[in-house]
């Protein structure tokens, strides 16, 4: 390494306890943007963003929805005229708790135990994007100044759907998102040590299915076998979603638009130390289940999914409560892959939900929200450029596709038309969007310590 990036470099050590310290303060807010009652959480979290991006020596400021969502909160430095400028992504909303009682800690008092952090959002994505603001914040203590132009735009409502920046970044955007780059970390390594590049996400469709029947519950003695049970109805419509054999969605026409698996990913797919014996033991299932003719990676990375998030209705208390119920319910999500259309997937599982539905019942399909899926570069100058950066502080990437989705990223790459950098430091075991989300303290300072590499390489890349 170059002796200025080791002079930054040795500035992050000497500030480890520094940036933990902050971590924290940002992880105590519960900024969850799903649930209204922590609507006042969410705002302050945006402020407390904006001061973190002041401090570093940003401008920063909010921008405010003409959608009436959260805020974006947007920060730069561009004091490097005639140089690459990158834009940095992360999102300050975080999930839901729930359920509470299965954490170890409180979910936000942040815990430090060995090298790590447990708290909602330590991986997702608090923690992750915060080790960008902190490399940029280590540099222009230590330089005063920064070897490219940079820019943040921080989101608040990436785990509700992410209205707002879609929109902004569609509409309203112009020059202010200008750039050479994106970089988004809000992923995982493919192994401790090992980071991995990823170059597909997959889309999303999340659909809701309310099964109605009588007008009122009724007493399954007197009125069973006169009527159609709601939920068993439900249970019908669900049942007929997947084969249950082959793994198979039995959706009409949607496989038409996949996108197969290419020879060469197939081959490094392939290449990988994959352990399944390992990994269905860590998940604690009897034995892997999925679409047959493909591998467990390729079937979380490359192949459509369609499941069943939840189901609700009836009476679930203690005991027992001899009723049939009025209605049921079951939201749904599909994965979706190039080329599939998110549209054209909620038209068609709408299509074949009222197709199969019961007599005796009505059934209404509601579209929550969702994204299209998405495919980046695996090469070029700033890739080459980010892949050094890493390998510089861990080992080089391995090329892989992401089952889960970030839907913004669809966005960036048709609106902004520049290399999408999606190079995470979390682990497969964070527990994201569960209880005892964690992140290793040991990938938060070598993410920061990543960034600043990526940013000294940059200064010297032709980057197009």
């Amino acid at each position: 390494m170059s002796t200025t990036s080791q002079d930054v470099l040795d500035r992050v050590e000497r500030e480890r306890q520094d940036y933990l310290e902050e971590l924290e303060e940002y992880l105590r807010i519960p900024s969850i943007s799903t649930d209204p009652a922590f609507k006042d959480d969410v705002l302050r979290c945006a402020g407390f963003v904006v001061d973190l991006m002041k401090d570093a020596g940003l401008e920063a400021r909010l921008i405010d929805s003409a959608h009436g969502g959260y805020p974006l909160v947007y920060g730069e430095w561009s004091g490097a005229p005639g140089k690459p400028t990158i834009l940095f992504y992360g999102h300050y909303d975080v999930q839901p708790a729930d359920p509470i009682e299965l954490w170890e800690h409180p979910p936000f008092e942040p815990a430090v135990v060995g090298d790590r952090i447990y708290a909602r959002g330590a991986t997702d994505d608090k923690g992750q994007s915060f080790a960008h603001l902190k490399a940029v914040a280590a540099m222009l203590a230590e330089r005063g100044s920064l070897p490219i132009n940079v820019k943040f735009i921080i989101e608040g409502e990436e785990e509700s759907g992410g209205e707002t920046i879609d929109h902004f970044v569609s509409e309203d955007a112009g020059e202010l998102l200008a750039c050479d780059a994106v970089f988004i970390s809000d992923s995982a390594m493919y192994a401790p040590g090992q980071p991995s590049l990823i170059y597909g996400l997959k889309g999303l469709a999340y659909m809701e299915i309310k099964v109605t029947g009588p007008n009122r519950d009724l007493h399954s003695g007197s009125f069973g076998g006169a009527v159609t049970n709601p939920l068993n109805a439900l249970a019908q419509i669900v049942g007929q979603l997947r084969d249950a054999k082959t793994g198979r969605i039995l959706i009409p026409g949607f496989y038409d638009d996949v996108l197969e698996i290419e020879d060469w990913e197939r081959s490094e797919f392939a290449a990988f130390d994959f352990d399944e014996e390992a990994y269905r033991g860590e998940l604690g299932v009897p034995e892997l289940f999925g679409e047959e003719g493909y591998t467990t990676l390729e079937r979380t990375w490359v192949r459509p999914t369609c499941d069943v998030n939840g189901i609700f209705g009836g009476y679930a208390g203690h005991g027992a409560k001899t009723v049939l119920p009025a209605w049921g319910g079951a939201k749904v999500s599909m994965r979706l892959v190039p080329d599939q259309d998110l549209e054209k997937i909620e038209r068609l599982f709408t299509e074949y939900v009222q197709s199969i539905a019961p007599q005796g019942v009505e059934v209404e399909v509601t579209s929550h929200h969702g994204g299209q899926p998405v495919l980046l570069a695996t090469e070029g100058p700033v890739v080459d450029a980010a892949m050094a950066a890493m390998e510089d502080i861990w080992q080089r990437p391995v090329r892989v596709r992401e089952g889960g989705s970030i839907p913004i990223v669809s966005t960036f790459s048709s609106v902004l038309g520049v290399p999408i950098l999606l190079l995470g430091f979390g682990l497969s075991d964070d527990c994201l969007h569960s209880p005892n989300e964690k992140l290793d303290l040991g990938n938060f300072y070598g993410g920061i310590r990543a960034v600043v590499r990526l940013l000294d390489r940059l200064a010297t890349t032709q980057v197009s």
